[in-house]
This record gives structure tokens, C-alpha cells and sequence, in this order.
């Protein structure tokens, strides 16, 4: 019988995926599990991988189908009556992974993580809450996004995320680097939202399964999480975080976040989105000029970035119709 299916999503990432299994095969003790790699990329080291993990399932998407559709596959797949979406950017330091599984097994929570730790064993963001409308995504907007959070503090408005987890906190949504979740709550609330190629689809999910129960965070459990490592890799991108808006990942955060607004919120709270980060770009035009202006500074050296921003957002206006429609669409930008 299997206790516990982890699914890892491979995109060219098998040597972080080498240490990743090591890593799990290593510390995760006193469970049953079956480990499945769902292959995005055609990867040359598939037969490395299965030589050194012959208990591993290998599944080829033969395309690259996100994060969303290759964790469905192996859900489809999976035999465990607990499901965790592990990044393969993780590594296991003790018995975390069995440890959540049991702790789960043992509440009503539908849903867990466990508290992420960046490779200086420093706490990462691994549980959130909901902010209406998704108002947060307009945080990294230059300028607009630092008055938002000015205006958000000043308010004493709620803090979108758990910077460091108590030994269990109860989250609106959970990072998809470590998400466990009961089958009996994916059978209810379905799985992921397949129009979704990368980022804000965990959100989206979260927002469903929220309806078949709670979810938390175990913050006295730990996994290292080499953050943004295996896109950035893919890629040839340098930025690890989420703040980027400038090339063609800040193009799929965008695409992404205005896609799991539309889902979640509506159209009304979409198109508030979409016009903020219209005026936002207009405010990083002025304010990126006479600030350089007024500090003696280069005033157009910020421009090739805000053309950058400003290709982004007419993308996004590009796609409005589609996401408005709210009909079936592959939205991948990478």
C-alpha cells in the first residue's frame, strides 16, 4: 500500500533532481512512498536519473506542458492517499516529508507545507493569505507598488504572508515548492487548473481546496528550497524572486496573476488589476525621470527598462479578451 505520492515536475533541472531524490530517499523514513518525475523537456539525463533511482516513475509530457498540466499527470497516476508537489529545486535536511505526511494524517487539515529555508537555512515565504482582488500583485510596480504598501501599512492592513511559521499556521494558500495534499480533497475540489503554464497556479488551486478544508503550515518542519533555481537555469534568467516585470518571465508573473484574479475574483477585480498596472507604468515614467532629474542623475537611464514594462502591460492588454472570455487558453509565455 502507498501512504504518499511526491510528484516532481522536471524542465532540464535532472541534476538538481539528482539531489533532490538523494535527498528524500535519504531522510524520508517510516512512510510508504512512490516517487513520480514528470519530464516537461525531453531530458537527455532521463537514463542517468533512473540509473541511480530505479524505483522512480518517469513520465515524458513530451512538450512543455507547465507545472500545472505535469503535476495533473501524475495526480492521474499517483496510488498514494496523500499527494505532495515537491520543486526539484528542494533538499530534504531530516525526516520533514514523513513528518508532514503523518502530522496531516493526524488533523482536518486537507492541506499542508512545511516552512522553506533558503540555502543559508533562512526562513523563505511558504504560507499566505488571501488579499482581495489580488491587490498584492501590485507591490512590484516601481513607485505605485512602494505607495500601495505605504497606504497598506498605514491602514494596518492584514500582511499577504507568513515570513516565518509558528509550529502550525493556518494559510490561505500554500507555496507549490512543498504542497501536500489528502486525494479526498483533490476528488472535491478537482486539480489544477490546467490554463496555467507557471506561476499563481497553487493559488488558484488553494482557492478551491480552501472549500473542502483547511490548510497549514507545519513551521517547525523544514526543507531547503534553492528558490527560482530551476526556471531561472532553464531560462538563461538571472532574477530569482517575483519582483520582476521587465523580460519574459515578468511577462508570465503578470499573465499569471491576472489569470488567477479573473478565476478567483471576477472580471471587475481583473480589469482594477490591469488599470493599475496601466497607471503604474505611466507613474514609473514620470517618477523614474524627475527623480534621476532632481538627484543629478542620468533621467533616461531607467527607460530601456520601463520600455520593457511597458511591452508587458500591452501584451496584457493583448490577452484582456481571452481572459475576460474565461474560456480554455494555454497561457504560456515562456
Amino acid at each position: 500500500m502507498t501512504d504518499l505520492s511526491i510528484i516532481i515536475v522536471n524542465h532540464n533541472s535532472a541534476n538538481l533532481i539528482i539531489d533532490c531524490l538523494r535527498s528524500v530517499y535519504q531522510f524520508t523514513r517510516w512512510v510508504n512512498f512512490e516517487i513520480i518525475v514528470v519530464d516537461n523537456s525531453n531530458d537527455t539525463n532521463k537514463a542517468e536519473v533512473l540509473k541511480q533511482f530505479s524505483n522512480v516513475c518517469w513520465i515524458d509530457m513530451n512538450y512543455n506542458a507547465g507545472f500545472a498540466r505535469a503535476n495533473n499527470a501524475g495526480i492521474r497516476l499517483s496510488k498514494g492517499e496523500v499527494v505532495l508537489l515537491l520543486n526539484p529545486d528542494t533538499i530534504a535536511i531530516d525526516n520533514a516529508i514523513a513528518d508532514c505526511y503523518n502530522r496531516l494524517q493526524q488533523t482536518n487539515y486537507i492541506g499542508a507545507g512545511v516552512q522553506l529555508l533558503d540555502i543559508n537555512k533562512q526562513p523563505q515565504i511558504s504560507g499566505n493569505f488571501f488579499v482581495k482582488g489580488g491587490l498584492n500583485h501590485l507591490l512590484p510596480i516601481p513607485y505605485w507598488g512602494s505607495f500601495i504598501r505605504w497606504l497598506g501599512y498605514k491602514t494596518k492592513r492584514k500582511i499577504p504572508n507568513v515570513q516565518k511559521a509558528k509550529d502550525v499556521e493556518e494559510v490561505d494558500w500554500i507555496s507549490g515548492a512543498f504542497l501536500m495534499v489528502k486525494k479526498q480533497a483533490i476528488e472535491k475540489a478537482g486539480l489544477l487548473n490546467e490554463d496555467f503554464f507557471l506561476y499563481a497556479e497553487e493559488v488558484e488551486w488553494c482557492s478551491r481546496l480552501k472549500k473542502a478544508g483547511k490548510l497549514c503550515i507545519f513551521g517547525n518542519l523544514h526543507i531547503i528550497h534553492l528558490e527560482g533555481a530551476t526556471i531561472n537555469k532553464s531560462e538563461n534568467l538571472e532574477e530569482k524572486g517575483y519582483y520582476n516585470l521587465y523580460d519574459k518571465k515578468g511577462l508570465q508573473l503578470m499573465v499569471s496573476n491576472h489569470v488567477r484574479v479573473r478565476k478567483q475574483y471576477g472580471t471587475g477585480w481583473f480589469l482594477i488589476l490591469l488599470l493599475n498596472f496601466t497607471l503604474g507604468l505611466f507613474i514609473y515614467f514620470v517618477c523614474s525621470f524627475f527623480y534621476r532629474l532632481l538627484t543629478l542623475k542620468n533621467p533616461f537611464k531607467e527607460w530601456k527598462k520601463v520600455a520593457a514594462f511597458a511591452n508587458n502591460v500591452w501584451k496584457l492588454w493583448q490577452l484582456s479578451p481571452t481572459i475576460i472570455s474565461n474560456k480554455p487558453y494555454f497561457y504560456k509565455m515562456l
